[in-house]
């Protein structure tokens, strides 16, 4: 009963975690603070002027832009729920987060998270339906249908929050308050747990595979019509502006996919925690960055209506 007792005041004893984040070294921390401070601009900047040039654009109301301007604003809030910590750290001599703040930190990253994969689902549906189907595009892909596969696609993602998160309450934290990472990371943070994880795990895993390589696989069928469609196009300038619509959309896709696949079903080790610091910053920070520019160069129209909104702003020299 005394060791029972001890046992418990030891495992209420953690009520926050140290974040060891990228580098101990004052001067590489400042470095980093730049220039991730840098990269979140771009990356706010960057798909907010996405969002308002659909918005602004009659030509842009289409189902393809209706989904990118989400995926845009979705990007913003991936980004937001990461980097202002990581930079706050980066100043910061206690480099801390409280157990309801990191719990918080992972209900917010999986339903985002979750609400992505299934965005780009969608959009991988409405390249298939362009490209195999034109003729029902109108009829398939209505507003009310786009509304719901994106409300869909939230509905999932807080379906993926809970369920990971909601069980992180009822665990018990007393061996270290130590997390090797630059922000509360699922995994890491189950390590610590001196209560049983195994059920967090199954839990894990299953939402992995059930949602993550359900919407992986639901874009690589589609993208096996869209692909045999395309080979049976004749004209050589028509299978290249059919690929072209889809070329941005593959890249994303592969960006995200391949690195955050990578870090939760890869093995834990101590050796890969460099590379999975690496992997983890290129899914949550800098895909979110490089969206909007992958598309901004990648789409015609959107690069058109820029340049001619950089006209506008450009100053008329003086003679």
């Amino acid at each position: 009963m005394i060791l029972e007792l001890s046992e418990l005041e030891n495992q209420t004893v953690i009520k926050e975690f140290i974040l060891l984040g990228l580098s101990n070294d004052p001067q590489i921390q400042d470095f980093l603070l730049f220039f991730f401070m840098i990269i979140f601009l771009i990356t706010v900047f960057g798909n907010m002027v996405i969002i308002l040039v659909i918005r602004s654009e009659l030509h842009l109301q289409t189902p393809m832009f209706f989904f990118l301007r989400h995926l845009a604003f979705v990007d913003i809030c991936y980004s937001s729920v990461t980097v202002p910590k990581m930079l706050e750290n980066f100043i910061q001599k206690q480099k801390t987060i409280s157990r309801e703040g990191c719990i918080a930190q992972i209900a917010f990253f999986f339903q985002i998270a979750g609400a992505e994969i299934f965005i780009l689902s969608a959009m991988g549906y409405d390249r298939y339906v362009a490209i195999c189907h034109p003729l029902y595009y109108s009829r398939y892909l209505t507003k009310e249908v786009c509304n719901k596969m994106v409300g869909g696609a939230w509905l999932l993602g807080f379906f993926h929050s809970i369920g990971n998160a909601l069980p992180l309450l009822n665990l018990n934290f007393c061996r270290n308050n130590v997390i090797k990472h630059y922000t509360c990371d699922l995994p890491q943070l189950l390590d610590l747990s001196c209560t049983e994880t195994l059920t967090n795990y199954i839990i894990l895993l299953i939402f992995i595979f059930a949602l993550g390589f359900s919407s992986f696989l639901f874009i690589l069928v589609s993208y096996i019509h869209i692909i045999s469609t395309i080979l049976k196009i004749k004209s050589k300038k028509g299978r290249e502006k059919a690929f072209s619509t889809c070329s941005s959309h593959l890249l994303v896709v592969g960006l995200l996919y391949l690195t955050s696949f990578f870090h939760y079903v890869k093995p834990s080790s101590e050796s890969l925690m460099d590379l999975d610091k690496v992997i983890s910053i290129q899914y949550s920070i800098l895909t979110p960055m490089l969206n909007p520019i992958i598309y901004s160069l990648k789409n015609k129209e959107i690069k058109s209506v820029l340049l001619k909104m950089f006209g506008k702003w450009r100053p008329i020299p003086h003679p």
